[in-house]
């Protein structure tokens, strides 16, 4: 899953800002995988929150920048 996140987000139309965010949040993914539970330094669930918040905002400015396009 985070390889195909890398893969897909590099090939957006995104500011840069937008891979600055995301990189440090999947190697956070990627380390909590080593855990099968809530840890006090990985929590799966605020992590998932967070790439899904990523995910929001950054369709959110595809769609305005496609929108500003026609």
């Amino acid at each position: 899953m985070i390889r195909l996140w890398r893969t897909q987000a590099a090939t957006l139309a995104l500011p840069a800002r937008f891979d600055e965010v995301l990189q440090p949040l999947l190697d956070r993914i990627e380390a909590s995988a080593l855990f099968s539970e809530e840890s006090c330094s990985f929590s799966q669930k605020d992590l998932l929150a967070s790439l899904q918040m990523w995910a929001d905002k950054a369709r959110l400015r595809l769609s305005n920048h496609s929108a500003a396009q026609t």
